[in-house]
């Protein structure tokens, strides 16, 4: 049995739905990445594994499997014990995350002393113990500096020393490098895949950059328009893409353009969750759809050993 399983969830907002069906599984210490354009639910299928989705959103079909227990159902103060404790999550934005009126060491003892049974003074030592561990330089003094006086580097890092607090099985990340530069975005992401392979634990990274998620993970899923669309290796998915919509994302990137010429892109833009086409959300934008793919919604089916795609196509596609 996998660590996480997602089953065919959807989340709704009245009569609109953010999420169409979405099955993903996580195994202990695997890294899987979840690409795709702005709206196309990456985000929201992370809340929706720890049920933060804000009202008027909501669950409305399929389930979330945590470990033999199933969270979309689970009682709320259930939920929260397992929030932040060992699911942990890192949002792209560290100081929308952190309190700016706190100092660094009471929001990490707060969080200790939410999850575990100690003392303050206990909870202050992990606390300098993990800000060590992600390379914040002098953490028992830092420990005592205010959000505002620390760098947008040194920032993410004491969000990532928070999500470790508790020594979680899962860190879903929420585009944690969006902010940062490219330096620091390499050293932010190298030191997530050592956590991970020192400690064995599975991470969710949610972003839309597939240069990093080449870098880092092992699974890849791309999303578009509330839907998985591919998934797979990440080896496997990045030199022979079977979807239309991939093989478009992997197009755009710089390094697949001729030095001095114009950048290739998908022509359109995302559908929003109220206004999406009859058939394959991607076909208006397709240049391999027919009058079928505006009739039918592909399901994810097989394409070769572990790889997805749903796409009609698919043959014409990896020609």
């Amino acid at each position: 049995m996998s660590l996480l399983t997602v089953d065919n969830l959807e989340v709704s907002f009245g009569r609109n739905k953010a999420l169409r069906g979405v099955s993903f599984a996580l195994e202990k210490g695997e890294r899987l990445g979840i690409v795709g354009e702005s709206g196309a639910g990456k985000s929201m299928a992370a809340f929706a594994i720890i049920n933060l989705i804000s009202d008027p959103g909501r669950i409305t079909g399929g389930s979330v499997h945590f470990d033999g227990q199933r969270l979309d159902t689970m009682a709320t103060e259930d939920l929260r014990a397992i929030r932040g404790d060992r699911i942990a999550m890192i949002f792209q934005d560290p100081m929308m995350t952190l309190n700016p009126v706190l100092t660094i060491g009471e929001q990490m003892t707060e969080t200790l002393l939410a999850h575990r049974s100690m003392t303050t003074a206990e909870a202050r030592r992990i606390a300098v113990e993990k800000l060590d561990l992600v390379a914040v330089p002098s953490p028992a003094a830092r420990i005592d500096n205010y959000p505002h006086e620390l760098s947008g580097g040194l920032r993410q890092r004491v969000v990532i020393a928070i999500s470790l607090l508790c020594d979680p099985e899962i860190i879903i990340a929420d585009e944690p490098t969006t902010a940062l530069d490219v330096t620091i975005q390499a050293e932010i992401m190298a030191l997530l895949i050592r956590l991970c392979e020192t400690r064995d634990m599975g991470l969710i990274l949610i972003t839309h950059d597939l240069a990093v998620v080449s870098e880092s993970c092992q699974r890849l899923a791309v999303m578009y328009a509330g839907k998985i669309i591919e998934q797979g290796p990440v080896d496997a998915i990045l030199s022979a893409p079977r979807h239309p919509y991939t093989r478009g994302l992997l197009g755009a990137l710089p390094q697949m353009n001729t030095r001095g010429g114009l950048l290739k892109q998908i022509r359109g833009s995302m559908p929003g969750i109220g206004d999406l086409p009859e058939g394959c959300a991607f076909n208006p934008r397709c240049d391999h759809a027919v009058e079928r793919c505006r009739a039918i919604v592909p399901p994810l089916e097989p394409v070769a050993p572990g790889h997805a795609a749903a796409c009609i196509r698919v043959e014409e596609v990896a020609a």
